[in-house]
């Protein structure tokens, strides 16, 4: 067809074959009309050729041609329409000459610029641009209607049951419209559109469920649609499964765009025995840009009450992130002139910043502040009923910076640490922590060595210094507090020198010196007022330097032993079975820094109202930051030895074709002798065992046996005497140990234990070769979990897997895990045998059960419990359920020992009204209510 590039049908191929009335005779007619009969340039069409319709087109294209080329200035199409529109239809096409009006029948589609319609059924105006599209009566297809409109414009899509629309003012009346928009799903009986694109609804319903009977909705009286923004709506009122519910609101909108936007933030009303009725949680929302926001909420409450908070998340990609929270809150409880009444100002304040790795690798800025006073969380609803934050005494916060500069191998760091204690306010903090760091060098090694390493080479050096400046005090008092008297500051450096020799080919010998310096600026001196009955300090300012050192050498080496056994009674499954031996001796020196030399240790005389005097001894360094070195000298000789067995046999299935079995991973033991000690010179002997029974499961255990046994005394009680067990022809005393199990069973483990399918088997066996497989298949719902945490839609619900032979699967995957600790342990409160010089044992035992099943899906049940052997009680026990509804998420919670409590909450999956679309049951005195 022939045309202008203002016509209304292009200069294309018509894939719908018309129907003309003097042509339907002809039967070369539709392939005349098929075909490209367009004029191009100055070739003319041949008019004898066309059927009514497409002559009347090109009678009406050739117009406007004729008149655009006439006014070349005026360049705008005299019907608006600013470029071609193309059309198919697979059935037919008619044209009426006397309304100028085309008619497209059968999967009939119409395109212009980004607007494109399909329908069933198409009536095209040449005069008006007006379209008219609806679908066609079928009883074969479902509502009785095949080929329903379905418009397109841009990314918006509208499913109608009849609609006009017109190109020229891009207006139109939709009847039944259906309309997809973010997450949620729009429906009217009636629908008007302007020309920017709003849509203006009557009798509406909005919903996140996408089944075609939505499980709920919201009816809306009348709404407007911004695409890809957010709809307004009017009066509307909660509908669920069809049964309308007295919940309702007098306006309202949903916001659909992606991007930040700005907007009121709609607050929560209640009220509260102590503080009234309240407004909470009400302000604004500030998109300042794509990289932070800013969140400012208030509340109020009726008896006077009031607060302010702010909130902001900045992030900058591949530099760094954080988030910044502040609150402030004016608490008024009781009446104003009575003698209840109590004003509390309280303040939180919470920042975490965390630097990308890709920005500097060699600094980094983190932070991590959580700080409150400590009326804060008693006068704030979030916390009631928050348990963690309830029950957390201790709060920990630090901001710290590091640099490295990897030339020299020296390292900077600083840091901030403040730990607060909720029971009583005090504040415990650290301004700055400084910390320098010199990486091991090895000063008399040879820049351009030549020949072997000479021994002195091999001794290495390092540094590490820091300066810390602390209080200890209330936080009422901390801005208040001097930075000289109150505060306590010092610098220590540690310098460790280390050589590694090796003696005889064979033995490892480690010696080692430590020296250790404090510089702190402050001492106390401590005296006795005879007249008050007190002790008097006296603080002095200046430099003092406290010092102390030690040094230690060490020889190690590793004995191995291999037994071959016999294949006459073992076969050749055995190969070799090798013992590993490693014995380590150790000494240790360091001098007596209590001596009068070196001055950290000072005494006065102590008289007392009876006249008793006594001498006291002290360290005017005892209040210091790093503390005073020890009293006594101190030199000790130490072994440990270690041993390892293993054993080697064949495997079909590795690739070497053996495979090593760990028969005792370790089994060692440890002792010492302080030969500076008067009495009791021998330490307890230590005796530990690792095995690895599974893959999955290492089994430890730790006992100690005392060196030195009971004796009577005078007074016929027991003690510690200098005599040993072995002097006695005894092994030493055991004391005790302590051993935790914990056993997870789920249908995966016993389907390895008692057989699966076949399918399977080779991976069984791979399983009970290396031990048990410790990868346990989780049972919660994934779907579910998605669902709390906001997500839309679930995908594939409601398909039910079959085995091979068509049937139904049965699944229901559940796990149960069992704990078991036992602690034995010498019970010194029993009573004391004489004959066997022994006190009783006691033990301490503790079982604890948790598990989930997954009964169905959507269905989730968790639990956990435990029982105290000791004190005869049940440990605390909690109950969960959590159930998917498809558009809702429903989960309950509850605690039942040792006290009782609940939590109930029931909110809709979708992202946009997860939020506004829920309630919240908790035990307690205090609930919240949702505006919306």
């Amino acid at each position: 067809m022939a045309g202008s590039g203002a016509n209304l049908f292009p200069r294309k191929k018509r894939t719908g074959a018309g129907k003309d009335s003097t042509l339907q005779n002809d039967s070369n007619a539709a392939a005349r009309r098929g075909s490209d009969s367009t004029a191009v340039g100055t070739n003319l069409p041949d008019t004898t050729r066309m059927d009514s319709l497409q002559l009347a087109i090109y009678r009406h294209n050739k117009a406007i041609d004729d008149s655009v080329r006439l006014d070349s200035i005026n360049r705008k199409r005299k019907n608006g329409i600013d470029a071609p529109v193309q059309y198919e239809a697979s059935d037919s096409l008619i044209y009426e000459a006397a309304t100028n009006t085309a008619h497209l029948y059968g999967a009939s589609q119409v395109d212009y610029e980004n607007m494109n319609l399909k329908s069933d059924k198409i009536y095209m105006s040449l005069d008006s641009s007006l379209v008219h599209a609806t679908g066609t009566a079928d009883s074969t297809e479902k509502g009785g209607i095949k080929g329903r409109p379905v418009f397109k414009m841009g990314s918006d899509t509208y499913d109608t049951d009849t609609m006009a629309f017109n190109f020229k003012t891009k207006k139109g009346l939709v009847q039944n419209a259906y309309t997809q928009q973010e997450d949620g799903y729009l429906r009217s009986q009636v629908s008007k559109r302007n020309d920017n694109g709003e849509i203006y609804l009557a009798h509406g319903r909005y919903t996140t469920c996408d089944h075609e009977h939505p499980d709920f909705y919201i009816a809306l009286s009348r709404a407007k649609v911004r695409p890809g923004k957010d709809v307004v709506f009017g009066p509307a009122y909660l509908v669920v499964a069809d049964v309308p519910l007295p919940f309702a609101i007098p306006y309202g909108f949903f916001p659909f765009t992606k991007s930040y936007s700005s907007g009121f933030i709609m607050p929560t009303y209640g009220d509260e025995n102590s503080r009234g009725f309240y407004l909470r949680d009400g302000g604004y929302y500030f998109a300042m840009s794509d990289k932070w926001d800013l969140k400012l909420l208030g509340e109020i409450y009726t008896k006077g009450s009031w607060g302010i908070s702010a909130a902001s998340n900045y992030r900058r990609r591949y530099k760094y992130s954080g988030s910044f929270y502040f609150s402030f809150q004016d608490t008024k409880t009781g009446d104003k002139g009575l003698p209840d009444f109590e004003k509390q100002e309280s303040f939180k304040l919470q920042w975490s910043h965390r630097q990308d790795s890709k920005a500097n690798p060699f600094s980094s800025l983190s932070a991590s502040v959580n700080f409150a006073s400590s009326s804060y969380e008693r006068n704030n609803l979030t916390s009631m009923y928050n348990p963690q934050t309830m029950t957390q005494s201790t709060r920990t916060s630090s901001v710290s910076w590091s640099t490295t500069f990897s030339s020299l191998g020296l390292s900077l760091s600083s840091s901030t640490n403040l730990s607060q204690n909720m029971r009583d306010s005090s504040i415990a903090m650290t301004l700055p922590d400084l910390n320098v760091s010199l990486s091991r060098f090895y000063p008399f090694r040879r820049r351009h060595q030549v020949g072997n390493e000479r021994w002195y080479e091999k001794i290495s050096l390092s540094y590490t210094g820091q300066l810390s400046n602390s209080i200890s005090t209330k936080e009422d008092k901390l801005l208040h507090s001097n930075l000289i008297k109150d505060w306590r500051n010092g610098m220590q450096h540690n310098i460790p020198v280390n050589g590694n020799f090796t003696l005889l080919n064979y033995i490892n010998i480690t010696p080692s010196f430590n020296f250790t310096d404090r510089m702190y600026a402050s001492k106390v001196t401590r005296s006795w007022d005879e007249r008050r009955q007190v002790e008097v300090a006296d603080t002095s300012y200046g430099f003092h330097n406290v010092y102390n050192w030690n040094m230690s050498v060490s020889a190690s080496t590793k004995l191995y032993g291999f037994w071959l056994p016999s294949r006459k009674l073992f076969g050749d499954k055995i190969q070799a079975i090798r013992h590993v031996i490693t014995p380590q001796v150790s000494f240790s020196y360091a001098p007596d820094f209590g001596s009068a030399r070196y001055g950290y240790y000072q005494t006065y005389q102590k008289t007392d109202a009876d006249g008793n005097v006594s001498l006291v001894e002290y360290s005017p360094y005892s209040t210091g930051l790093y503390g005073v070195p020890g009293k006594g000298c101190t030199g000790s000789i130490s072994w440990d030895v270690s041993n390892n067995l293993e054993m080697r046999v064949k495997s079909d299935n590795d690739s070497t074709g053996f495979k090593k079995i760990s028969l005792i991973d370790e089994l060692g033991a440890s002792m010492s002798y302080n030969m500076a000690a008067t009495t009791h010179r021998w330490s307890d002997l230590s005796v530990r065992l690792r095995l690895k029974w599974w893959k999955s499961y290492t089994f430890n255990m730790n006992a100690v046996f005392a060196t030195y046994a009971y004796e009577i005394g005078a007074d016929g009680k027991p003690y510690v005497g200098n005599h040993t067990e072995w002097g006695r022809g005894r092994f030493g005393r055991f004391q005790g140990m302590s051993q935790n199990f914990s056993f997870t069973l789920n249908p995966e483990r016993l389907k390895k234990w008692f057989g699966g399918d076949g399918d399977d088997d080779r991976k069984k066996d791979k399983d009970d070769e290396e031990g048990v497989d410790p990868k346990i298949e989780s049972n919660v719902d994934e779907d579910m979990i998605e669902g709390q945490r906001g997500a839309a839609k679930k995908s594939g619900s409601g398909k039910a897997e079959t085995d091979a032979d068509g049937y139904m699967r049965f699944s229901m995957p559940w796990s149960l895990t069992f704990g078991y600790g036992v602690t034995m342990r010498e019970n010194t409160s029993g009573r004391f045998n004489e004959k066997t010089m022994r006190y009783p044992y006691k033990f301490s035992q503790t079982l604890n059960m948790s598990g989930n099943l997954r009964i169905s899906d959507g269905w989730n049940i968790s639990f956990s419990s435990g029982y105290d052997f000791e004190n005869h009680k049940i440990s605390m026990t909690t109950a969960s359920l959590q159930r998917d509804l498809h558009c809702f998420n429903m989960s309950c919670s509850v605690v039942l020992a040792p006290y009782t409590s609940y939590n109930f909450s029931f909110r809709c999956n979708a992202s946009t009204l997860t939020d506004a679309l829920k309630y919240d049951k908790r035990s307690g005195y205090s609930n919240a209510v949702q505006w919306y």
